[in-house]
Formats: structure tokens, sequence, C-alpha cells
């Protein structure tokens, strides 16, 4: 999208703090610029609402809402969200910066990759994934494009909750939300989209990242989507035969178009790319220890085998002996190397640093600490602490362990940065009530409704998340009220032209009260013939609703006139 549609805010200052530097991207909803952060002496990504956006008050209050969601994502695979704020004029998110670039890019790079590296990166996508789903956030748009690669091949997901603000856009011009290329056969039919969702998306990404080609094209969108619905992917194998077929399997699962029968979690599809790693990893071993299986020609056939025998036969006692010598030379160096070694050389000890005041994915991420520690993360609440940064460590820094092969544990506290509450209880409470006390609490509530047989009318029939469960300010609640019992219902039938009294007989079948008949004159239908209901046909009402119909008196009649006596002439009267 070209730039002049968007306010220049280089060199503004965003809430005294963020100094927009320069642009370096943009789209339908935002534009994105450099940004440093004055207070905390760092460059960052803010990305501002589209001015005609932000003059909107049902999508600026999503913005914001949906925002305050994503920033409550904390995982090294996720971009993070630092803080979101608005000023009169401008409503922002800050984000970390990242230099790299998208998969898709690298896909174009690279052409099809390997089952390691696509291993790789597709589990460190499920696990960001699994993390956001426990959030209870969907994503909706997982594509390459939306995928980072950045570091040493690290992967980020980047656009959270923005399919799901596409879908708000008040114009009509807005963004396709999601690529009909990944979209979930449940999303193409106009479904709600949830965790299932975005694993039949990633499974399309796993597709192309092993093929080089995507399993569903076509000339427009509409044939495209429609292949997602009935089409068959062509097997992953046949279009390259090396796949390991545990690989394949676990992305055709992902990719079946039916919820039942895809991974139901992001968690149960990390435990398969956890196995077939294990496998992948035995494998890889075994070629590197130059160990193959024996085929039909490693075996001996009787002439080979009566050769070697005479052979054997000839070699002098000196070459056994010197045989026998080497092979416990052999053993010799083998024992030193992969055992004695270890027990004779001192072993290198390593000093804890000192991680507090660190964001602790710059920690985890940082190639000096990948193979000397074992970081095991916990989160606490420290509103006085940014989001991602280390509030305590044990071991302690400056202590000293002896490095072996399993590295040495260390567990980090990170602060998640804003408080959590406890969502209270009010089903079966009056929804003003509800609404009023869970808005002081700072949730977003959104109302829903729903017929109820248990629970009375304008009363709460329940609450999601479920009471008792902890969010952050300005998570949104979902609050079901009851709208009483389901109501039966009926549709008003077409009454014009019938008689009155077969008009009386189809409203009583359809259990509907005539309540009154008003007649009047009708060119067009004969007396006693319906010509108007005051419900329109097809209205669907509840039973016994009351209806009036008007019936035709005949076409309106006009009197002859009376003759006029003719005055006689006053001649002839004489």
């Amino acid at each position: 999208m070209d730039n002049e549609i968007f306010e220049n805010f280089e060199g503004m200052i965003l809430d005294e703090r963020y100094e927009l530097l320069e642009q370096i991207g943009s789209g339908g909803m935002a534009v994105v610029y450099r940004a440093l952060d004055h207070r905390l002496n760092r460059q960052v990504a803010v990305k501002i609402m589209r001015t005609e956006l932000a003059s909107n008050e049902r999508f600026r209050q999503r913005f914001q809402t949906e925002s305050h969601a994503i920033a409550k994502l904390n995982h090294p695979n996720i971009v993070s969200v630092f803080d979101v704020s608005h000023t009169d004029s401008v409503e922002y998110i800050v984000m970390e910066l990242l230099e790299g670039e998208t998969l898709k890019q690298y896909l174009r790079q690279h052409g099809p990759l390997d089952a390691p590296t696509t291993l790789d990166f597709s589990l460190q996508m499920a696990k960001a994934l699994d993390h956001a789903h426990k959030k209870g956030i969907v994503h909706r748009d997982i594509k390459p494009q939306n995928i980072l690669l950045v570091g040493d091949n690290t992967i980020k997901i980047a656009d959270f909750g923005i399919a799901d603000l596409q879908s708000e856009m008040p114009n009509a011009e807005n963004e396709a939300i999601g690529s009909v290329h990944y979209i979930s056969p449940e999303q193409a039919r106009g479904l709600p989209a949830d965790a299932r969702s975005d694993i039949y998306s990633m499974g399309i990404v796993m597709y192309e990242m092993l093929s080089g080609k995507l399993p569903f094209d076509g000339d427009d969108d509409r044939t495209i989507a429609l292949k997602h619905l009935s089409a068959v992917p062509t097997p992953l194998r046949e279009l390259v035969p090396s796949i390991p077929q545990e690989l394949e399997k676990i992305v055709m699962k992902a990719m079946n178009p039916s919820l039942d029968d895809r991974y139901q979690s992001a968690g149960q599809m990390i435990a398969d790319l956890e196995k077939f790693r294990r496998i992948l990893a035995g494998a890889l071993d075994e070629v590197d220890g130059k160990v193959s299986p024996l085929g039909s020609a490693g075996e001996l056939n009787r002439e080979s085998y009566l050769r070697r025998k005479r052979r054997a036969k000839a070699v002098s006692t000196l070459s056994g002996i010197f045989g026998v010598m080497a092979v416990i030379l052999f053993l010799g160096v083998f024992l030193w190397n992969y055992w004695l070694k270890d027990i004779f050389a001192p072993g290198q000890r390593i000093e804890i640093p000192n991680f507090v005041g660190n964001n602790y994915e710059t920690i985890i991420n940082s190639r000096n600490f990948r193979n000397i520690f074992n970081f095991n993360l916990t989160y606490e609440i420290d509103p006085e602490v940014e989001k991602g940064i280390i509030i305590s460590q044990h071991p302690e820094a400056g202590k000293s362990y002896m490095l072996s092969d399993k590295g040495i544990n260390v567990d980090l506290t990170i602060s998640t940065g804003v408080m959590l509450t406890e969502i209270p209880d009010y089903i079966d409470h009056d929804y003003r009530e509800a609404t009023s006390e869970l808005e002081k609490l700072g949730f977003s509530v959104e109302k829903l409704y729903a017929s109820s047989d248990d629970i009375q009318v304008d009363y709460v029939m329940d609450i999601s998340p479920m009471p008792g469960e902890k969010l952050p300010a300005g998570a949104t609640v979902y609050v079901t009220i009851s709208t009483g019992p389901e109501v039966e219902t009926v549709n008003m039938p077409y009454l014009v032209g019938y008689t009155q009294q077969e008009a009386e007989a189809l409203l009583e079948a359809y259990h509907l009260t005539l309540v009154s008949v008003s007649q009047v004159y009708n060119d067009n239908y004969p007396a006693g013939t319906v010509v108007g209901q005051n419900v329109e046909a097809g209205t669907e009402l509840p039973l016994n609703s009351k209806i009036y119909l008007q019936v035709s008196l005949g076409p309106e009649t006009t009197p002859t006139p009376e003759p006029t006596a003719t005055p006689v002439p006053a001649e002839d009267a004489g």
C-alpha cells in the first residue's frame, strides 16, 4: 500500500518515550516504524493504526482489546509485544524489533528444505502455537509470510490476532483475512476458526517447506478455497521420495480436512514431532558412524567362503600375534577416548553468570549459553519490572559447577509485567450487575445470548473463561445471557387470493390466531377473497401469534342516477 495513505509520523515522540525514526513497513491496517525507546535505550518496532481506522470507535476498541490480549503472549518463538498505548490521535503497539527474513523469502532462496531443518522449524512453530492456544488466542492466518527467521534459524511468529482485527475493519476494501492457499476448510466455509485451524495452516506450511510446492493452487481464490474443501493433495513422497514416511504422516494428519481427524491440539502435534526427532537422531547417528544395514550384496556365497578359509590357513602364527596386539591396541584407544579420559582428565568448571535484569529471550537464544546451560523458566507477576525481564535465578551468579554432558540446570524467574485478576462467579446473576462488576475489574465484556429452560431471562448462563481463572486487565470475558425458554415458531403462510374460509383453515393449521377481519373494496379480487394480511408471508412467528386480515367486498359499484324532470315551455302549458 502506498505510503501517501498514511500520515507521516517520522520524528514524532509518542508518550515522551518512543521516538519514531523511520518507516519500515505498511499494510491495510497499520504502518510500522523503527523507533528508539528513550526510557530503556533500545530500538523497537512501533505499529500505528491507520488514522481513518483510529477514528472508528468500534474498531479502535477492538484494536485495544486484541492488542492487550496479544501482549500476554510470552514465548521465545512469538514476536513480543512490549507496550500498548494511545494518544489523542494515535493508537499504537510497541514490539520487539527483529532483523531477519520471512520464511517465504527463505524458501524462495533455498527451495525445498530437508527433513531435519523442516523438523526444527516445525517444532518451534508448534510450541509457539501451543503457548498461544493455551492462552485462548488463535492466530487465524498462519502462513510463511507471517513467520520470521532471525538469528541462528530461530522462528518467530508475527501478527497474532491481526486476522481477527481485519474482520472488524469498517471499510469494504480491507486486506484478505488470511491467505487462501493456507486457509482451513472451516474458514473457507465461513465458520469460526479454532486452534485446529492454525494446525491445518501449519500443515500446509510444512508441506511447502518439504516439497517447495503448495498442495492446492488455481486460477482464482474461489477455486483454491473449494480445493481445501474437497480435493486430495498429492502425497509428499510422490513429489519427494526421500521424505521420511513418519514426517509425511505428521504433515498429512495436520492437513486433514476433518476437524475430528486432525490433531486436536498443538501439544499432540509436538509429541509426534518429538518422536520423529528421536527417530531421525538415531538414523543420523548411524550414518555418522558408518553403520548401514547389510543387503544381499553383503552376504558371502560358498565360493567366497572357501577362498577366505584357504587364505586364513595360510596366515602365519606371527601374523596372528600381530593381529591380537592390534586388537588390544584398538581396545585401549577406544576405552581411553570414550571412558577413561573423562575419568582421569580434569573437569571444566563453569561460573554462573548474572542473568538477572536481562531479557530472557536474549539469554536462552544466545550461542554462548546454548550447549552449557539448561534453562527452566517460571513466571511471576511483578508490575514494577517490564515483561520478559529475568527477576531472579537459581543457582545465584558467581557460583561454579562442573560441566557435564547434560549441561548445568539453571532456574530463571521471568516477570509477566502485569497483574492478573480472578474472574468472579456471576452465573445466575442479572447480566447488568455482572457486566458492571466485570468492567470495574478491568475486563472487556462481550455479551452473547442463548435460550435456557433453567435460567430466567436476562440472567447469566455462562462465563468464558470460567470463573476462578485469572486474566490480565483488558482481556475479554464472554458473558452468555439467557433469553428464556426456546419459543416454538412457525412461518407465516401466504393467504392473499384464498377465500376467507380457506384462510381461516390455514391459520388454524399453522397454529396462528385470527383476531379480526376488515372488509375493503377491491377491483382485482372477488368478494370474500383475502386481499391483505398484517404479517408478510415467510415471517417467523411464535405459535398463536395474532393475525389480522383484509377481505374483498368486490369492486365498488357506482349507483345509476335518477332521471331529472324536463321543464314544460310556457306556450305549451297554455
